[in-house]
């Protein structure tokens, strides 16, 4: 037994996190740690901050309330300025730490780094803890995983593959060894400042209700339920607007502050209680969705990535147009319903799947713009941001990914016509 770095970084959480119990069970000390990367700070090569203010502001609220979790067990959140594969390094030979426990994730940048860790001789053991179920469960290896959703789905439910059970609260924390003073890279984090909040927003995550964190988490989750809202997602999930019209779920799912293994477990007990109808089974629909783009990860890596993505090499490279981007991005289009859109994300970090839908495809079908750029901008202003579902459903729409009909165009004045039939949307986002 010996002192070992908890790293955590898109699981920041106490309640149902196997890697940290892993790491409490293997060590007499523990030391958790979050990175902050400078790069989320920096120009992504399209020209805006790769995290923008929105995210940030969430992030800090879910790190003070993972801070404050970990204070009342008489341990701290360490949080260091830098690359994690550049910091952790020197912080483990500050400590004479050999090992670093965290979460595995399967995107490039993220497996990149745990490689740069390995390559100077530290024991990095990674935990899959991300999906509701357990790849190993599946009836199928990930490498011979369907490249059609529907299909996953039939084999997973005709299997009757449980979902994995989460984990409760560790009983215990390991202390802190004693640390050095000043700590290496150590910084006083200041909370970033808040945008101005908008009224109209559906996810006003600067209110207690909504703030970042597993306390507001599970009250949200509580609250949904009691409420039986639950018997009702599916017949309002493609609502434009307002804070019942989905689960809402999405943003404490990204940021790892709940699991979707306690959000099922939530669901079944609500259903075991007041009974499942089509809309419970729908909300198991979407975390299934959920699982599917990070089985594809599991599956196809760095591919995934490829201006191409899974579409044969030679497929035309898309063209990035700045002006036209600039336009879309500030909500100046000239299309109504895309233009609303687009002002709701950059004035509040949110936006309704529905809408998602039809800003993205308007970029990549009406404009002819590049999926990536499009992509970006979402990683940079939706505070749900997930690297999985992003690069999955962008891939999907622009037909570079499983999609089997070749893409996705959502024409967006049948789109108003359906969902915003008497344009109260449209006139609420008229202005920015």
């Amino acid at each position: 037994m010996s002192t070992v770095i908890y790293w955590f970084r898109n699981d920041l959480r106490l309640l149902d996190n196997p890697a940290f119990l892993l790491a409490c069970g293997a060590s007499s000390h523990i030391v958790p740690v979050f990175c902050h990367d400078p790069a989320d700070r920096a120009l992504t090569h399209w020209g805006f901050e790769r995290v923008g203010a929105h995210r940030r502001v969430f992030l800090a609220a879910t790190l003070a309330d993972l801070g404050a979790q970990l204070a009342a067990q008489g341990s701290a959140l360490i949080e260091l300025t830098g690359r994690a594969e550049d910091i952790l390094p020197s912080l483990a030979r500050e400590l004479g730490v050999t090992r670093i426990v965290c979460e595995a994730i399967a995107a490039p940048d993220e497996q990149a780094a745990v490689q740069a860790l390995r390559a100077v001789g530290l024991i990095v053991d990674t935990v899959w803890q991300s999906s509701l179920l357990d790849p190993d469960a599946l009836p199928f290896s990930t490498r011979q995983l369907p490249d059609m959703f529907t299909l996953f789905r039939q084999a997973v439910e005709k299997a009757n593959v449980a979902p994995s059970v989460p984990v409760d609260f560790p009983q215990t924390i390991p202390s802190l060894p004693v640390m050095p003073v000043p700590l290496p890279h150590r910084h006083h984090v200041m909370p970033p400042a808040a945008p101005d909040v908008d009224a109209r927003t559906s996810f006003p995550y600067q209110s207690a209700a909504y703030a970042g964190g597993t306390t507001a988490a599970l009250a949200h989750v509580h609250q949904y339920l009691d409420r039986k809202l639950a018997h009702t997602y599916k017949d309002t999930r493609n609502g434009l607007t307002g804070l019942d019209y989905s689960s809402k779920f999405s943003p404490w799912l990204a940021t790892g502050a709940l699991s979707a293994r306690t959000i099922n477990a939530a669901i079944e007990q609500f259903e075991n209680e007041f009974g499942a109808n089509d809309s419970t089974y729908w909300l198991w629909f979407e975390l299934l969705w959920r699982d599917y783009f990070r089985f594809l990860h599991l599956k196809y890596g760095r591919k995934l990535y490829r201006y191409h993505g899974l579409a044969e090499a030679g497929s035309v490279r898309p063209v990035h147009d700045a002006t036209l981007f600039a336009r879309w991005s500030r909500g100046e289009t000239g299309e109504p319903i895309v233009d609303a859109g687009m002002r709701e994300l950059a004035a509040t970090g949110y936006l309704s799947n529905r809408l998602r839908q039809i800003v993205a495809s308007y970029l990549i079908h009406d404009l002819d713009g590049d999926w990536r750029a499009g992509a970006a901008w979402f990683e940079s202003q939706l505070v749900d941001f997930d690297v999985y579902s992003n690069q999955g459903n962008w891939l999907y729409l622009a037909g570079r990914g499983t999609d089997p009909r070749g893409g996705r165009r959502f024409n967006p004045q049948k789109q108003a016509r359906d969902y915003d039939g008497n344009g109260a949307y449209r006139a609420l986002w008229e202005t920015a």
